[in-house]
């Protein structure tokens, strides 16, 4: 038996959403392992304190979760009308994405399976 009707279903659902702003890239070529060593050091800190550590990471995630939340605060002060100084990383995290199944070819007739792996990377920003 349904729980309701689907207006009020749709409504109860709406009313639940999540108003923070966010920003989110989908099918990254990093795996979600790579991504997250990056996720790790800046979740909980500042955007400015974030940034500041993502230009000096020299790893490849980095530059695309600076591009993210460079996008989140835009996103949190055009939609939002949040100052920027109040902005800090409430959550981020990757989930996993689709895998390309690629084939190298060995010795003897032989072929070894590449897999080169997505993720899909999210950031949310909250005021302090």
């Amino acid at each position: 038996m349904a729980k309701g009707h689907r207006s009020q279903i749709k409504r109860e659902r709406n009313a639940q959403k999540d108003t923070r702003p966010s920003a989110k890239l989908s099918y990254a070529r990093v795996s979600v392992q790579k991504a997250c060593f990056v996720l790790d050091a800046i979740r909980g800190k500042n955007v400015d304190a974030a940034l500041a550590i993502l230009e000096y990471n020299p790893r490849y995630a980095s530059g695309l979760v600076k591009k993210l939340i460079e996008s989140a605060i835009a996103n949190a002060e055009n939609n939002n009308g949040m100052n920027r100084e109040n902005l800090y990383v409430a959550e981020c995290y990757a989930n996993k994405g689709p895998t390309m199944k690629r084939i190298h070819p060995r010795a003897q007739g032989r072929a070894y399976r590449i897999e080169k792996r997505t993720s899909h990377i999210t950031v949310v920003l909250d005021e302090k």
